[in-house]
Order: structure tokens, then sequence, then C-alpha cells
């Protein structure tokens, strides 16, 4: 992003990362305006865990090819309670890495915490905030679906440069386990 002009427009790819639904969405960043290009989710089936990533990784190289980012920023992986779903999140977004990778496209990863900050200003904002703030600064006609505006609220978080409305402050804080404390 360092080096673009106002007139050029940069195409940016957010993932949010599921194993059964993988939110996606793509906006156009032209200077400090953002448009909204499209958005969605991957469904899996109740399959083998390498069949779902396949369709994981098939899905998101069609989203890839259909609107042609020029950069792709994915949620990190927060630890849950259950390791086994931790893992298995981890191998879902290992799956969306590589679509974008294998394209040749490059890859910024947000925390939660940094994603919900620059998006709504507050790292610990509710599900409904985030589709509410991704709805009105994409002056989208309805709010989009939890995933996908998670996914949009990703890109909006890259389109920023990680620093969102208000610019994200992060001094005081330190890195632990991949997360701002």
């Amino acid at each position: 992003m360092p080096g673009n002009t106002a007139a050029e427009a940069v195409r940016i790819l957010g993932i949010d990362p599921g194993l059964r639904v993988t939110g996606f969405g793509v906006l156009e960043r032209r200077g400090q305006a953002l448009s909204y290009v499209a958005s969605g989710v991957v469904r899996t089936l109740d399959t083998p865990l390498p069949e779902r990533l396949k369709t994981i990784l098939d899905g998101l190289a069609r989203v890839i090819a259909q609107h042609a980012p020029d950069q792709v920023a994915v949620e990190q992986v927060f630890v849950n309670v259950n390791p086994q779903s931790t893992l298995r999140l981890g191998q879902a977004r290992g799956a969306a890495i590589c679509a974008a990778v294998a394209c040749g496209l490059p890859v910024a990863e947000y925390t939660a915490l940094q994603v919900k900050q620059a998006v709504v200003g507050n790292g610990h904002a509710a599900k409904d905030q985030v589709q509410a703030m991704v709805r009105r600064l994409l002056r989208l006609p309805a709010d989009p679906s939890a995933d996908a505006a998670d996914a949009l609220a990703c890109a909006i978080c890259h389109a920023h440069g990680g620093q969102g409305l208000g610019r994200l402050a992060t001094a005081g804080y330190r890195m632990r386990h991949g997360r701002l404390v």
C-alpha cells in the first residue's frame, strides 16, 4: 500500500477463516475512500477434515479468480478453551492463506482485537457492533452476515494500514500469543 497514489485503486480481500463457514469480503481502496465490491461465505459440508479444507481452498481460489484482489488480509486464530477446536480452526486458516499465496498474493494477518479496534474503536466489540460499523463505513443497504462482516472488517483494518479509524494506538501494548495486550 505504501507508494500508492490517491488515483490508484487497491483491491483487498478480507478473510474470516472457519472450518464450517469461512467469510470473505472484497473492497476497493482509492486514497482514503473505501468501496464495497463483494462479500459472502464458503460453506463446508460435514465431511472429513481434508475434504473441508479443500472446499475452503477451492472456494477462496474462485473468489480470488472472480474479484482479482491485490492483497489479502486474514484474521488470526484466537486460542479456544478446546485445543482441538483451535487446531482445526488453524487448519482452516492455513487453507485460506494457501489459496492466497498460491495465487501470488501478499497476505497480512490481524488479531480480532486489532480488527475490532480499527473498525469499531473497541477491541472487545460485539459481532452486531462490527456488522453495524461495516454497514456504515461501506454504505451498505443492510448488515452483512456475521462471517462476511468479520471478513470485510479485516479488509477495512488492512485498508487503513492496520490502524483503523482513529489510528490504532499500540503504544503501551505488547504482543502475547499473537494478540495485543
